[in-house]
Formats: structure tokens, sequence, C-alpha cells
């Protein structure tokens, strides 16, 4: 509580992410005001806390707006870096921390917490991975500040949707027989991702004198090879046979798992690196501030038997992939005046059905993932190899929820960009593109009664080669988005005869 009585604030950044996006509501129910820092605030609205928080525009590298958003704030959340960030990406993060850093005092917050990479003991930090270098430097700027600092340090999260679990949970089990780096015969100790969130809340309630690094763990070290062995026990698989060689470096390592795995290999690279040292918990001083109750620190084990247990109940709040990818383009959307002028290509279909708007909607917003895309199957996998092949995120990302999605969603190669139910879906494309892509699909009662559907695909070109894209593969789009509009609509037709009979 405040001087005043009234409960304390916090901001969060990194809130559309995978851990921020969980912190959030633990927050809550733990009785403190928060506030989130968000370069796309409105991807937080479909959240179940969105009506709780205050969302603030702002970037971690504008002084103006973390200023801005700290003001007030009494503990501040520090959940932003640039995995896979691409060239630059240190100085990027080194660049905002230290902003951060210098507005937090400014505005008299009272503690930051930073959650960073658990690194190995006795390795030179030039022999660190990029990521977890820049990882630790982060640490040691905000650490640096006027502003009593707490740095958690962890390493691989198991919790469902995490991209270290996706990693593990894919390759386990596609593959039956692998081959493998030696150095996954290195030791490391993962952490439930349960664990996580209850160190950070316990986090903002440490004494003003506390100002360190934690290791955090679960109670146990593993090898990866035995982690794979023990997710294929909890998940009833056979024994999965792993064969390791000499020498596979993580970028090679890092390509495979984007091959196998939805993690694209820029965001596996880092978590492959990871693995080069042993990474374990050499000490455990958080238990003095943020005590354990009985049963924690979770085992393995059981946070690999939850993370399964919410993936079959459809309930993962977040995944790796609720993050926008780094650099992913906010430009208007393509009905702003702004973008008269420009050339914007664009593909429409409409179909009227005998079927009702709620019906239609139901098929719409379920599209992708598990349900495919209504149109020429090869030709979306196709589509999805390609922008793998070229280091795009593919189509096996999947949804979240089987049914409903909401805005920042991540849908296969596309993200959502905007719902109004039951009459608009639009998805914006982040798969590798000579431009800026959308879809949009729309359901409109007609005055018969009958339900129009709409579908725009709309394209902005970046220079020639983006044009000669447009029209080399225009000649496949009767095949692909009339296929889509015309199996949409059947579907949606199928739907309601079942329910009606």
């Amino acid at each position: 509580m405040d001087s005043d009585g009234t409960p304390e604030r916090v901001l969060v950044t990194g809130a559309t992410g995978y851990i921020g996006g969980r912190l959030v509501p633990e927050l809550l129910d733990a009785g403190y005001r928060v506030r989130c820092l968000a370069r796309t605030p409105r991807k937080l609205r479909d959240h179940p806390w969105a009506g709780r928080v205050e969302s603030v525009r702002g970037d971690v590298t504008d002084a103006e707006s973390v200023g801005a958003a700290l003001r007030g704030v009494d503990v501040a959340y520090y959940l932003v870096h640039s995995l896979g960030g691409g060239p630059g990406f240190e100085e990027t993060d080194r660049s905002a921390a230290r902003i951060f850093a210098e507005q937090a005092a400014a505005a008299g917050v009272r503690r930051i917490v930073y959650l960073g990479g658990l690194t190995p003991e006795g390795v030179p930090e030039e022999d660190l991975s990029p990521h977890l270098r820049s990882r630790a430097e982060v640490g040691r700027i905000l650490l640096g500040s006027a502003v009593p600092t707490t740095v958690l340090r962890a390493a691989v999260i198991i919790g469902s949707g995490s991209a270290s679990f996706e990693i593990l949970r894919h390759l386990t089990e596609r593959l039956p027989v692998m081959i493998t780096p030696s150095w996954l015969g290195n030791r490391t100790q993962p952490i439930a991702v349960r664990d996580v969130l209850r160190y950070l809340v316990g986090s903002a309630r440490m004494p003003a004198d506390v100002n360190r690094t934690f290791d955090i763990g679960g109670p146990e070290a593993f090898t990866y090879e035995q982690m794979m062995h023990r997710y294929a026990a909890v998940a009833r698989l056979s024994h999965r046979l792993i064969l390791k060689v000499p020498m596979l470096p993580p970028r090679l390592s890092s390509q495979w798992i984007g091959l196998v795995t939805p993690v694209p290999s820029a965001l596996a690279r880092p978590l492959a690196e990871s693995l080069r040292h042993e990474v374990v918990c050499h000490e455990h001083d958080i238990a003095r501030y943020v005590p354990d109750p009985p049963g924690t620190p979770i085992g393995f084990d059981e946070a690999i038997a939850l993370a399964l247990r919410r993936i079959k109940e459809a309930n993962v709040a977040t995944r790796w992939s609720s993050a926008a990818l780094p650099g992913a383009p906010s430009d208007p959307l393509p009905t702003d005046p702004d973008w008269a002028g420009g050339s914007l290509y664009t593909d429409r279909r409409e179909r009227v059905v005998d079927v009702s708007p709620e019906a239609l909607w139901q098929v719409i917003e379920g599209i992708g993932g598990e349900n495919g895309w209504y149109s020429f199957p090869l030709a979306w996998a196709v589509r999805g190899w390609l922008d793998r092949l070229t280091g795009g995120v593919g189509l096996r990302r999947g949804r979240r929820d089987a049914a409903r999605l909401r805005v920042g969603d991540s849908l296969d190669f596309w993200r959502v960009e905007e719902i109004t139910r039951p009459h608009l879906l639009r998805l914006r494309a982040e798969m590798r593109l000579p431009g800026l892509a959308w879809l949009e699909m729309y359901a409109e009662r007609e005055p018969d009664g009958r339900t129009r559907y709409r579908q725009r695909a709309l394209f902005h070109p970046q220079g020639l080669l983006g044009h000669v894209y447009w029209w080399s593969v225009s000649p496949f789009h009767a095949v692909v988005f009339g296929g889509m509009a015309r199996n949409i609509t059947r579907a949606a037709a199928r739907a309601q005869e079942r329910a009606a009979g």
C-alpha cells in the first residue's frame, strides 16, 4: 500500500509477450494497480484482464514515452528483450535498458524487477552467446541504476506455450530417433512458469536495501537428453533413441529445430546457444524474500503434466508467439487516407449464403491452425515451407485457442489485427514478403435474411520486387482465394444444417 492507503501501482513492460501476459493477472490478484506499456495497446484489449488495467502507448527505446509511463509507479517490471532481433540487437537492448533505468530514477520508482537468463559459472563473458551476453549486460545496467533492482535469472522455462516447452515437446513427439549435438549433455535447471510468476510477484515487496541477482530454477537439474526422456514418460510416448554427434554448431541445430518445431530458427538459435554450457543455479537466496510454499518449486514432471493439461483443455493463456516479431510493421491500415496514391493490390471475393451471420462467423473465427485455410492445402503448405526456408515463421505457429481469437494473437503466419464480432476479422501477414499484406473476412446480413461473405486480400508492394511478386502469384488467386471463399461458405452451411437437424 502507498502512504495514503491505496494499492501500489506497478508498470509491466512486455505485457503482450509470454511472461508479461501471464504476470498481469497475477499482480492484479495480489492487489496491485497495473499499468501496461505497449507499442500497440489495442493488442491487450481482448485479454480477460484488459478492463482492470491501464494501458499506455510507448516504446522502451523512447525516453519520453517511458518517462510518462513510469510517472506515479512504485514498481516497474522490465520484461522486454530483442530475442531474434537481428543485427544490432545488443545496442538496442543496451540503449533501452539505460533509458528505462534513468527514467525510473527520475520518476521515483521504488524498485525495478527484471527477468534475465541464467549464465554459466566460470565462463568468460566473451565466450557466452550474444543473447546471453546481452541479457547479462541489461541486468548490470539496471543494477547500476539509482533504483534498487531485482534481477531474476532463469534457464529453461516450462509452461504451456513457452518456446522452450514447444521445442522440447515437438522434438520429442515427432522424432522417436534423433541425432543431437554432444553439448546437449550439458546440464540445465528448468523451472515451471508458475514458479517464475511467483518469484516475479514476490520480488515487488523486497526491502529497499536488496539490489542483486537471484538464480531461480526447479528442484532438479537435467541434461537435455534426460529432459526428452522424462517428457516422453510423462506424455506416455515410447522410448526415444537419441544419438549424439561431436560437432553440430548452434546455427545448424537451430535450423533443424526450425524445421521440426513451430519455433522459427531465428528464435531457436539463442535457446540452442544457451545450452552450450552448463547452466544451473548456484544459490537459492530468493527463498529468503519469496518463501517457497509446500510443494514448490514445482518439479519437472509436474510442470510438463500441467503444461500438457492446459494444451488438452485449450486453456493456454499466452504463447511464445504472443509478442510481435522483431521489426514487425506497424504501418497504417489499408483503409487509412495515408494510403491514397500508393500502390495497393486487392483481390476481392463475395458469396451469399443462406445461413445466419453468427454461423458464418464461427467458421471465420475458427480458421487456421488444425482447421486449415479452406483451400488447396498443398499451396498453403508449400508457402509455409518456403517461408520457413527463408527464415520466416511458416504455418506451424497454429492458434492459441481452437475456437476464439483475440487481437494480437498469432495465427500461423498471420497475426490478428482486428476483430469485430460477428462481422470482421482482419489478419496481417508475418511471412517473408517484399511488401505488406492483409486478409480480411466479413459476414454481413442481407435484407432478405441471408448472409454475404466478403473477402479481401490486400498487398502493398515494396519496390519492383513487390510488384513482380504480386503479378507472379496472382494467377493462383482464383484457386487459393476463390476456393477459400467457396469452402468457408459451404462449411458454414453444413454446420448450420447439422445444428438444425
